[in-house]
């Protein structure tokens, strides 16, 4: 069967009546309604069901205040998430636990044997099992209504304006619906069909009210089930599977109140009141979770980036450094070529063509420093990061020749084309490299500078830069990527925190570890491409 879909807005998309529910929860509403089948089994065709429980007066009361504090709860959380929304679904849904709510005030007072030996404080000896059917009667009336309301326009919603009026309504509407009802089943109780003998038994009536009241709740689920798409419209058919449930249940096996059938129908009663509000509850505690989560993101990201005037200069004064460096070697180089007593034309071109190359390059690396501290977005585009890595080695070649470091390149044949922004992926290699030559620089022994990318069985790709240089000190494992931190003598403490601002703007992760026997290694993840 086809499902309604229902285009959400993206500011919706984190509450209970838009979140799509995960296959955990599918699986817990599907356990909990398998356990409800099973007492319900258990108590009409096993030993159980000649069981004869004493009235217990007391339990009324009990039951019926645990529901009332549940659903006025729940209704309070739907309206307050109207007040948000301001959908007419979730205004019908908050009304409807309302409605039940206050229909058990004169459910209780009706109650016969509760307050006065022979009857109930109001009403008469039918007026309590009306006022039941009329409660389980209306409850899914609510719920058809909230579902068929969910696939009106989500634009067409109630103005912030009238949201406190809508709510007035609502609550004036339902005590009106709740106070006429009552008042019908209390004073016009001589007229109403004989569904009890007397206070404890019930009549063979009762049945006959009992399946159309059942069949409202079926037809609850059915609709529910044609139009689910959220979380609130699995657990809402849990519950009005629980309402089906009660029905037969309070007549057989044993016609009677205080059966063990009707003590299992009130803590089912009570479960479908709770069952909601768990969730609500549930919900409100992962989204303060997630808030509290994007605002400490938020302060962390803000204090990578709002750095002051000084950091900024250093982050362009170290970034800039290396192309200035290429120019300058080139325009050297070209120099000489032409100074020679026969001038190497070819030779000064390649070195005319590197400095056009070291130009571009410094202007894209400044561009790519003020989109990390000002938060633009960058065109980003599948990439070959072999490629990438190959190209970067080219640029520091110098640097390694000049240091006598041997050059390990492992690249995976296998690695697909990641998303990201070229510039930036490449000054984040060019730093990780040439972190890894100064620190190899200040050792003797072996140099070697290992580069590695690797493709993940779980889909996922990493690049590793290894160096046999001096390492990094427990003391500063956890400090080495703050702004204005640095363990070289020249250093500006500026390089690894750009290079964490940039994997972290590709989604990704940057990470450090020891290298064996000796060095560092540094390790960062990378978004595969979509179509790759």
């Amino acid at each position: 069967m086809e499902r309604t879909v229902v285009t959400v807005p993206e500011d919706d998309f984190f509450v209970l009546s838009t979140l799509p529910p995960s296959q955990a929860q599918k699986q817990l509403a599907l356990v909990f309604v398998l356990g409800l089948l099973a007492v319900y089994v258990l108590i009409t065709v096993s030993p159980l069901s000649g069981i004869h429980l004493s009235r217990v007066d007391a339990f009324v009361p009990a039951y019926a205040t645990a529901m009332f504090v549940n659903d006025s709860i729940t209704a309070i959380l739907l309206y307050t998430q109207f007040s948000i929304l301001r959908s007419r679904a979730t205004l019908l849904i908050a009304s409807g636990y309302l409605f039940t709510a206050l229909m058990l005030i004169p459910f209780v007072l009706a109650f016969p044997g509760l307050f006065t030996p022979k009857g109930g404080l109001v009403g008469g000896m039918q007026s309590t099992s009306w006022i039941y059917f009329f409660q389980h009667a209306g409850f899914p009336l609510f719920v058809i209504g909230y579902a068929l309301s969910k696939g009106s326009n989500p634009s067409k919603r109630f103005r912030q304006g009238t949201v406190r009026g809508q709510i007035a309504v609502s609550v004036a509407l339902t005590a009106a619906v709740v106070s006429l009802a009552s008042f019908f089943f209390i004073a016009g109780e001589a007229s109403l069909p004989r569904v009890t003998l007397d206070s404890t038994r019930l009549s063979p009536v009762w049945p006959y009210v009992g399946a159309p009241v059942a069949l409202l709740s079926i037809v609850a689920i059915v609709v529910l089930w044609i139009r689910r798409h959220s979380m609130l419209d699995l657990w809402l058919m849990v519950v009005m599977i629980l309402f089906t449930i009660e029905m037969p249940l309070s007549y057989y096996p044993d016609p009677a109140r205080f059966s063990l059938g009707w003590y299992t129908v009130r803590i089912f009663g009570v479960l479908s009141s709770g069952l909601v509000l768990m969730v609500l509850l549930h919900e409100i505690t992962t989204l303060y979770t997630r808030l509290l989560g994007a605002v400490r993101g938020q302060r962390h990201e803000r204090e990578a980036r709002l750095v002051t005037g000084d950091a900024v200069a250093a982050t362009v004064a170290h970034e800039v450094k290396q192309p200035l460096s290429g120019i300058i070697t080139s325009a050297d180089a070209g120099l000489r070529f032409l100074s020679r007593s026969m001038p190497d034309l070819e030779e000064a071109k390649e070195a005319f063509k590197q400095i056009i190359a070291g130009g571009h390059r410094a202007a894209a690396v400044i561009d790519g420093i003020r989109t990390i501290f000002k938060k633009e977005d960058r065109k980003r585009a599948p990439l070959d990061l072999n490629s990438l890595i190959g190209e970067t080695l080219a640029l520091v070649r110098e640097g390694l020749a000049k240091h006598r470091i041997m050059v390990e390149a492992e690249l995976d044949e296998r690695l697909p084309r990641v998303t990201g922004d070229r510039i930036q992926l490449q000054q984040l290699l060019v730093n990780l490299i040439t972190n890894a030559i100064d620190s190899m620089a200040a050792v003797g022994g072996a140099r070697v500078l290992s580069v590695k990318s690797k493709l993940h069985d779980d889909g996922h790709v990493t690049v590793s830069v290894a160096d046999t240089g001096t390492g990094i000190g427990p003391q500063d494992v956890n400090r080495i990527f703050n702004p204005l931190f640095t363990t070289k003598p020249d250093g500006m403490g500026m390089g690894l925190s750009i290079c964490r601002s940039i994997v972290e703007a590709h989604d990704g992760r940057l990470w450090a570890a020891p290298n064996t026997p000796r060095g560092a290694i540094f390790h960062f993840s990378a978004t595969r491409s979509v179509s790759a």
